[in-house]
């Protein structure tokens, strides 16, 4: 049964700044996806999680330096297949990698994905996404033991598999993410993923993966940071997006204190992804942190 969600719909001033930062402090919370407006964010909270005091922790909105109002509204349960039919449009990678839906005619593309995105995060219309799969049409995978951690679809994990890549893991903390991701590895006939619920914690010193992507926001990634290197090779490929241009030099920072060397970025509409190199040195480095 489809879940009923609460839309807050949230106007701010200024908008770019005001936005990042408000989702960074709503995602500490129950609110589990965002859309970026004209106007500002609107967020969305499943009904059965949701409380009258969700706010009181959000200290944005008490900031002198932003104005900022909302709205709210109950969306009721649809037939999220419908909608996606309604409004999911195939994507292009750079003319090697083709991603759409089940109802959109095949294509002659190198790299075919066939995603049914329901309410998951990474179909290949995000920034984020997109860049992510110009990472890894960049980069050779074969026979490379990769996670593909936060993983929404498994987008990122099909593509890797297609390249070569094996055997695969993809975590997500979400039980939708977690079904969804399952299906489309079905769906597009892959033999090497192996689909998780979980997060970092779910990761363990004796996991070693010579790919280890991770598209999830800022404070997740500089929280769980260390324990990816840590189950990661020397000289093993990190893929990180899921944050902006301004947050180049915090994650920059961590991965440097780790051993990673920063090896290339991507920007896309002020969205960054980023591929870094573990050293010889980070074992020693992290060990500090762990």
């Amino acid at each position: 049964m489809a879940n009923t969600y609460i839309a807050y719909h949230f106007t701010i001033e200024p908008a770019e700044l005001g936005s990042q930062i408000l989702i960074a402090q709503l995602e500490e919370t129950a609110f589990e996806s965002f859309e970026e407006t004209e106007e500002g964010v609107s967020a969305y909270v499943q009904k059965d999680v949701w409380s009258e005091n969700i706010l009181n922790e959000i200290e944005i909105l008490s900031n002198e330096n932003f104005k900022i109002s909302y709205t709210t509204n109950e969306i009721e349960p649809v037939n999220w297949n419908e909608e996606w039919e309604k409004n999911f449009s195939p994507i292009d990678v750079d003319g090697i990698c083709h991603v759409r839906a089940p109802f959109h005619p095949a294509t002659n593309a190198k790299y075919e994905i066939v995603i049914e995105p329901k309410m998951s995060f990474g179909t290949g219309h995000h920034e984020t996404t997109h860049m992510m799969i110009q990472h890894l049409l960049d980069l050779d995978v074969t026979n490379k033991k990769t996670i593909d951690m936060g993983c929404g679809t498994a987008i990122l994990a099909i593509l890797a598999e297609m390249k070569g890549a094996q055997p695969i893991d993809a975590v997500d903390i979400d039980n939708w993410c977690y079904l969804n991701s399952i299906e489309n590895a079905e769906r597009n006939n892959c033999k090497h993923i192996s689909v998780y619920e979980g997060d970092a914690s779910w990761l363990n010193d004796g996991q070693k993966y010579d790919v280890f992507i991770a598209n999830i926001n800022r404070n997740i990634l500089l929280n769980d940071m260390a324990a990816y290197v840590n189950c990661m090779n020397d000289n093993s490929v990190l893929l990180l997006s899921g944050f902006y241009t301004e947050d180049f030099e915090a994650i920059n920072e961590c991965c440097e204190k780790l051993g990673l060397t920063f090896e290339s970025k991507k920007e896309r509409n002020n969205w960054l992804g980023l591929k870094y190199i573990k050293n010889l040195q980070s074992l020693k480095l992290i060990q500090n942190v762990l």
